[in-house]
C-alpha cells in the first residue's frame, strides 16, 4: 500500500501496477504490435539506406537478422518484470537509478522517441503532402512555395494535419493503440507485398533484384560499414528493448508476451525489411541508381490508382508505428518528472518535441540516418538497457520490493532519491560508447557504441553494487 504523501510525488494512475482486470493483450496482440511497428517506411529506410551504402541485398538481410535477434535478447529480458509486476519502465528503471534517478534515463529515452515521433511524422507528412497533389487540383503548384527551415509551405501543411492525426488516436487511450494495431500491422504488410509485386514486374523478374552487385568488393570496405550498420539496426529497436514493460504490463501471461513477441520481432523485420532490399535493388536496375525513399519511388508509378494506394499504405504504416512505438514511452517517461501530467498530455509534449527537432533533416541522406541519428543514440541507450538487466536478472534476481519503488523513504531512495554507482555506470557506458566521436582512435569503439557501452555500463554496475547485493536482495524478499 502507497501512502498519500508518496502517491502525490511518484504516482499517478498511469504509473501504478496494471490491475488484473486491465491484463487483456494476448500473443496475438503482441505479434500484430511488432508487426504494425516493424512494417513501416522507417524500416523499409533502415533496409534500403544499407543498399544505398554499397551492400547488396543478402548482405543488407543478414545485417538486419542478425541485428534483431541480437535486440531481441534485451527486449525479452526486460519485458519479464513488466508482466511480473505490472509496472512500466520508468517505475522499473527507479530501482538500479533511485526514485529520482530514473528521470535521467527517463528522459534520454524520451528524447530518443521524440526524435523518432519526428522522423515519422516527416515521413508521414511527405506522404499526405503526394497524396494531395495527386488529389488536389492545382496543389503542386501553391504549395511548393514558401520554405522555411527545409519544408514548403505545402510540406508543413501536410507535417501538421499527419502530427494532428496522431495525437487523435493516442488521446484515446491504450486500448485504441491495441485496436488499431491489431489491423493496420497486416494490411500494411499486403500492401508491401504488392509492392514487391510490381518490383518483380518491372524489373521483369528477380534477376535484376538478386544480381545487383555489392559495391563493398573487400572485407576491410565492407566491415567498415556492416559494423556501423549493425550498430544501427539494433539501435533501431534499442529505445523499445527498454520501455517494453509499458506494453507487457498489459499482458494476460509470460507466454503470450514472450512469444508474441518471439514470433513478431524477427520475423517481420527480415520480411518487410527483404521487400525495401528488392525494391530498391530493382530501383538500381530500373532508373541506375538506388532510391530508398519509397515516397519518391512511388512518385515514379504512372499509374494514379496505384500511386494512391501506395500513399495510403505508407500513411497507415507510419501511423501504425508512430502511435505505438514513439509516443507511449516518453508518455509515461514525462509522468516520472511530473506525475500530475496525464498520458495523454505526455503524448502532447512529445509531438511538440518532435517537432523542435526538425526531424526531416535527419532524413537527407542515409550516412545521416543511419551512421549518426542511429549509430549516437544507440550509445546512450545501450547502457540503460545493460544496467536494467543487471540489476532485476543478477543483482536482484528478478525480485522487486514493489510498493517501495512509489515510497520516498523506502528501499530505492538511495541517496536523496539518486542512486550514485548506478548513475555512475550509467556515465562510465555512455563515455566509452561516444568516446569516438571526439578521439578520431577510439573510432571503433563508436561504432560499436551499442556493444560497447552495454559491456562497460553492465560489468561497472554488478562491480559498483556487489558489496551490498545479499543486503538488498534480502531486504527485497522481505517487502515484496
Amino acid at each position: 500500500m502507497v501512502d498519500s504523501v508518496d502517491s502525490q510525488r511518484f504516482s499517478n494512475p498511469d504509473l501504478m501496477p496494471t490491475e488484473p482486470s486491465q491484463r487483456g493483450w494476448n500473443l496475438y496482440n503482441y505479434a500484430t504490435l511488432w508487426i504494425g511497428m516493424s512494417h513501416n517506411v522507417a524500416t523499409y529506410m533502415l533496409a534500403a539506406g544499407l543498399i544505398a551504402l554499397g551492400m547488396n541485398w543478402w548482405e543488407a538481410i543478414l545485417t538486419i537478422i542478425l541485428g534483431n535477434i541480437i535486440v531481441l535478447i534485451p527486449i525479452l529480458l526486460n519485458s519479464h518484470a513488466g508482466t511480473k509486476y505490472g509496472i512500466p519502465f520508468p517505475v522499473l528503471a527507479r530501482a538500479p537509478f533511485g526514485l529520482s534517478g530514473a528521470t535521467i534515463p527517463a528522459v534520454l529515452r524520451g528524447l530518443v522517441a521524440a526524435g523518432w515521433f519526428g522522423i515519422n511524422a516527416a515521413i508521414g507528412g511527405d506522404a499526405v503532402n503526394s497524396l494531395a497533389a495527386l488529389v488536389v487540383p492545382g496543389w503542386s503548384h501553391w504549395a511548393s512555395g514558401g520554405t522555411f527551415i527545409g519544408l514548403t509551405l505545402g510540406g508543413w501543411i501536410t507535417f501538421l494535419l499527419f502530427w494532428f492525426l496522431n495525437l487523435w488516436v493516442i488521446y484515446h487511450g491504450m486500448n485504441a493503440v491495441r485496436r488499431f494495431e491489431s489491423w493496420a500491422g497486416p494490411l500494411v504488410l499486403v500492401m508491401g507485398i504488392l509492392l514487391l509485386a510490381w518490383a518483380h514486374q518491372a524489373a521483369h523478374g528477380w534477376g535484376p533484384m538478386l544480381t545487383q552487385a555489392s559495391h563493398l568488393t573487400t572485407f576491410p570496405s565492407f566491415f567498415a560499414v556492416f559494423i556501423p550498420s549493425l550498430t544501427g539496426v539494433i539501435a533501431f529497436w534499442a529505445t523499445l528493448s527498454l520501455n517494453i514493460p509499458d506494453f507487457t504490463r498489459f499482458s494476460r501471461s509470460q507466454r503470450d508476451q514472450l512469444w508474441g513477441q518471439i514470433l513478431g520481432l524477427p520475423t517481420t523485420m527480415a520480411l518487410f525489411s527483404l521487400i525495401g532490399v528488392l525494391v530498391t535493388s530493382a530501383s538500381m536496375a530500373l532508373y541506375g541508381q538506388p532510391i530508398w525513399d519509397p515516397v519518391a519511388l512511388i512518385g515514379k508509378f504512372h499509374s494514379p490508382m496505384v500511386q494512391f494506394m501506395g500513399l495510403v499504405s505508407i500513411i497507415i504504416a507510419t501511423l501504425s508505428v508512430n502511435v505505438a512505438a514513439n509516443i507511449v514511452s516518453p508518455a509515461y517517461d514525462l509522468a516520472q518528472m511530473f506525475p500530475k501530467l496525464s498520458f495523454e498530455q505526455g503524448g502532447l509534449i512529445t509531438a511538440i518535441i518532435g517537432i523542435l527537432m526538425c526531424p526531416w533533416l535527419l532524413l537527407s541522406n542515409p550516412h545521416i540516418y543511419i551512421f549518426s541519428w542511429l549509430g549516437i543514440y544507440s550509445g546512450f541507450l545501450g547502457p540503460i538497457a545493460a544496467i536494467l538487466i543487471a540489476d532485476y536478472w543478477v543483482f536482484r534476481n528478478r525480485t522487486l520490493a514493489i510498493s517501495d519503488l512509489y515510497r520516498i523513504n523506502g528501499l530505492y531512495s538511495y541517496q536523496n532519491g539518486f542512486n550514485p554507482k548506478g548513475l555512475l555506470a550509467l556515465a562510465a557506458g555512455i563515455a566509452v560508447a561516444l568516446v569516438g566521436l571526439v578521439v578520431p582512435s577510439l573510432k571503433w569503439l563508436y561504432s560499436y557504441a551499442w556493444f560497447s557501452g552495454f559491456a562497460v555500463s553492465f560489468v561497472t554496475y554488478l562491480f559498483l553494487m556487489g558489496q551490498q547485493k545479499v543486503r538488498v536482495a534480502d531486504q527485497a524478499e522481505s517487502l515484496s
